[in-house]
């Protein structure tokens, strides 16, 4: 095992500046932990390019590696829990956050963040999933364990996003009707080839919002937009409609009467994978495993490295991103 190995770090040289650059870590210098992991491919999500640019909302202490997806083979584990050799899956709780995380080429955390990797699944094809395949994973399964059926209109905001993309595929192959709402017009027919029956522009979606009902169109809604989007689709959800909340890039306010609650039986449900149950989690990746060999993931995803990376966070940050970008360490 090589006692150096290659990731991205981002300092703060002085207050409130901070830089990002590819260097040589001492595994060492890695956290404490109980396994370790020789990381294969990671992903990149918002939340990396909020730690990446110093966002204290993520992470306060530097330097720091972020990076809050991982895939890769166990080195060492001391509980026992793994052995080594074994291929795993390590996403969220604190990865990426104040842990240093999946943007170098090992990771050491608590054994109880990892999964066994699930057959069906490579560790290339888990990272395309990544954080964003199971929150969409949970916001289907929430969508189903409420009696939302199969052939039912469904919305998805932000859906040129990495959740979004990934929930229009999931959705749409499940048998749901997916109006995907976006607001990069030159992203539809892309939207289409991933199983959208129909693409709106954000605006349409928004329209009505100051309004205390909208004509009722949705029976399902996977929201990643929060604000006025989120009070909109609520308030144009059919009787008996869920919608899973789990993002906040339009705003995380949400101004909105009651009337879609006590009126029409619309409930409310967030979604969070930083947090959720191990059991639960198990449960959801089994589903994306399930799924993989009839998804179109080739159709989802740029592959780059490390070098490549810095362009591609400033890409995200300026909301000129689409799709899945891979990470191969």
């Amino acid at each position: 095992m090589a006692e150096t190995f290659t990731a991205l770090q981002v300092s703060e040289p002085e207050p409130k500046i901070f830089s990002r650059q590819i260097i040589q870590r001492s595994i060492d210098d890695l956290p404490a932990g109980e396994l370790l992991v020789r990381v294969r491919y990671s992903s990149l999500n918002y939340k990396d390019a909020l730690s990446a640019s110093g966002h204290p909302g993520v992470t306060r202490q530097f330097p720091h590696t972020p990076g809050i997806d991982a895939a890769g083979e166990v080195v060492s584990c001391s509980d026992g829990r793994f052995a080594p050799g074994a291929a795993v899956i390590v996403t969220s709780y604190d990865l990426g956050m104040e842990t240093d995380g999946g943007f170098g080429q090992y990771i050491r955390v608590p054994s109880a963040w990892a999964l066994p990797l699930p057959a069906g699944l490579s560790l290339r094809s888990s990272m395309i999933f990544g954080t964003a395949g199971l929150t969409a994973a949970l916001a289907l399964q929430a969508l189903q364990q409420q009696g939302v059926a199969a052939g039912s209109p469904v919305l998805v905001t932000g859906a040129t996003g990495a959740v979004g993309s990934l929930a229009v595929l999931l959705l749409s192959r499940a048998g749901y009707a997916v109006t995907a709402a976006s607001g990069k017009p030159e992203q539809a027919d892309w939207l289409r080839q991933l199983g959208a029956q129909d693409v709106i522009d954000r605006a349409a979606a928004v329209a009505g919002a100051d309004k205390p009902l909208l004509k009722p169109r949705w029976a399902g809604v996977v929201d990643g937009v929060g604000g006025a989007t989120l009070a909109a689709a609520l308030k144009a959800c059919r009787y008996d409609g869920v919608v899973a909340c789990y993002g906040l890039v339009g705003s995380p306010e949400l101004s909105l009467n009651v009337y879609p609650f006590i009126l029409r039986g619309v409930r409310l449900l967030g979604i969070d994978s930083a947090e959720c149950p191990m059991s639960r989690r198990q449960q959801a990746w089994q589903l994306l495993a399930d799924a993989a060999s009839q998804l179109p993931l080739d159709q989802l995803v740029t592959e780059i490295g490390l070098k490549q990376l810095e362009d591609y966070l400033r890409a995200m940050l300026a909301g000129q991103s689409h799709g899945r970008v891979l990470i191969r360490l």
